[in-house]
């Protein structure tokens, strides 16, 4: 009689066991390296207003574009003109503007409403404007003033050298700038709202943080040279602008600079 060749072996149940978990583990494996792929290539411009796919002058002129359409905005930080440093605080509207402003120590109060400028100090700010007069008239003059809203004419040099702090477009379009060569940055956040970053001449030549979130507002400016670094917020929130009460008011009719 010829003998029967044997089958295979049946698989005991330990080994079965073992290469069902093996198969569990190579699966599972093989979801967690899909999962962190996905997560090394998601797209940053996700869920954003898409500004930030788009190339560096364009996202420039769109955030430039919102400012202009945007009625008011809250302006604050630091900035260098003319040979000062300022610090500003100013809450900026289409007729007027409020705030604080401060250089070499001194600081005080701007309102405009409308073309009328109004500028509160202390009498140690107004000692300083008086220097064409003796010490004695300029202290006086001092007095009268501090503490005041001084109303200054238009055709005071008081009123050229400040009154484009409280002038929002005119100041925007000072400050935005950019010089050189521009590039995308990097994403980031300014105030917990995402952000995409325009540099200019690598960096050298100002920052301009823009939002992804909703209107493509400017949120951040750093400017060229270390000129300073500006927040811009509050984009479109109503501004109170109203003349300050008679009682507080100097009005000195055509020049202020120089009166003792």
């Amino acid at each position: 009689m010829t003998a029967t060749a044997p089958g295979p072996r049946p698989r005991s149940l330990t080994g079965r066991r073992r290469t069902g978990r093996a198969a569990l583990v190579g699966a599972a494996c093989a979801a967690l390296a899909a999962a962190l792929a996905g997560c090394g290539s998601e797209d940053p411009d996700a869920g954003t207003n898409g500004v930030g796919k788009l190339p560096a002058a364009t996202i420039q002129a769109k955030s430039r574009a919102a400012a202009g359409r945007a009625d008011t905005v809250h302006l604050s930080g630091t900035v260098g003109s003319q040979g000062r440093t300022y610090t500003l605080d100013m809450r900026l509207a289409s007729n007027g503007a409020k705030g604080e402003l401060g250089t070499k120590g001194a600081s005080f109060s701007l309102l405009r409403v409308g073309n009328a400028l109004y500028l509160k100090a202390d009498s140690a700010f107004w000692a300083g404007e008086k220097n064409g007069k003796s010490a004695s008239d300029g202290a006086s003059a001092a007095s009268k003033l501090g503490g005041k809203y001084v109303k200054v004419p238009a055709a005071d040099p008081v009123y050229k050298r400040f009154s484009g702090f409280t002038d929002k477009d005119t100041l925007l379009a000072g400050l935005l700038g950019l010089h050189g060569k521009l590039a995308t940055g990097d994403h980031g956040d300014v105030g917990g709202v995402r952000t995409v970053r325009v540099t200019a001449a690598a960096g050298s030549g100002g920052t301009l943080d823009v939002s992804l979130e909703g209107t493509p507002y400017p949120l951040r400016m750093r400017r060229a040279g270390g000129a300073g670094v500006l927040r811009l917020s509050d984009w479109g929130k109503k501004v109170d602008l109203a003349l300050p009460p008679k009682d507080q008011v100097v009005d000195y009719g055509s020049r202020i600079s120089g009166r003792g």
